[in-house]
């Protein structure tokens, strides 16, 4: 009867987590956001857990029934959905015009010596390249500031990004909430999953930000990746402001 009772939330487990990560892998605005931050390593952890908590928030919400409270008043979901619209619609012409008015600066990361003291704007200037296994990085200049001051506006936007898009609710409050109820008493192990799947989500992302970064070392590459994220948001917000 244990073992029984063992599998049957492994189970439901196993079937949250794998619902997650079907609907979480999509080229997404939160996906988008995650991995330009990682890639120009500004606060990607924080933004990391940001995510991770508020869609462990969502999928409780659906668990416990929210979505049914949700449905009675259609204008709060409009009124998430216009201010996703123009939120979406404003980070994507800023990537635009990154992209098309780049301002650039370059910054050292120490490969071999991740404890070493970081190198001044003079030492980085006289470096030869290629020599200590030290790499260049181009990226924008603005991204070069990585002090605590970024960490709120960060943060702000990542939620922002988050709670203002419709189809967060659609998926992690109806759809993972509908979901769940299927499975009755074992609903919260199904919603465990589902957090669990978000967790290893974000974990990957964070971490292919970090390779992806050691790939964009020259402005070109930065002012392709923006020209896509624009893409990206504006499609979303044209998708949103038309559905």
């Amino acid at each position: 009867m244990l073992a029984a009772s063992s599998s049957s939330v492994l189970a439901a487990l196993a079937a949250g987590l794998g619902l997650c990560l079907s609907l979480i892998i999509a080229p997404g605005a939160q996906n988008v956001f995650l991995l330009r931050m990682g890639v120009q390593r500004r606060h990607a952890v924080a933004l990391a857990i940001t995510c991770l908590v508020s869609d462990a928030v969502l999928f409780t919400a659906g668990v416990a029934g929210f979505g049914v409270v949700v449905e009675h008043l259609p204008w709060l979901f409009e009124l998430v959905r216009w201010a996703g619209v123009v939120f979406l619609a404003v980070y994507g012409l800023s990537a635009a015009w990154r992209a098309l008015r780049p301002k650039h600066a370059s910054i050292r990361i120490e490969e071999d010596a991740p404890d070493a003291p970081s190198p001044t704007a003079d030492d980085a200037a006289d470096a030869p390249s290629g020599s200590g296994g030290t790499a260049t990085l181009t990226r924008p200049a603005r991204t070069t500031r990585t002090g605590t001051g970024t960490l709120l506006p960060a943060i702000l936007s990542c939620l922002a990004i988050t709670w203002l898009n419709p189809h967060a609710y659609l998926d992690t409050v109806f759809l993972v909430g509908s979901v769940s109820a299927s499975y009755g008493a074992l609903r919260w192990a199904f919603g465990l999953g589902a957090i669990l799947g978000s967790a290893i989500w974000f974990s990957f992302l964070t971490v292919a930000a970090r390779f992806a970064a050691r790939r964009l070392r020259s402005p070109r590459a930065w002012r392709i990746l923006d020209g896509l994220i624009a893409v990206a948001m504006l499609a979303l917000a044209a998708g949103l402001a038309f559905s």
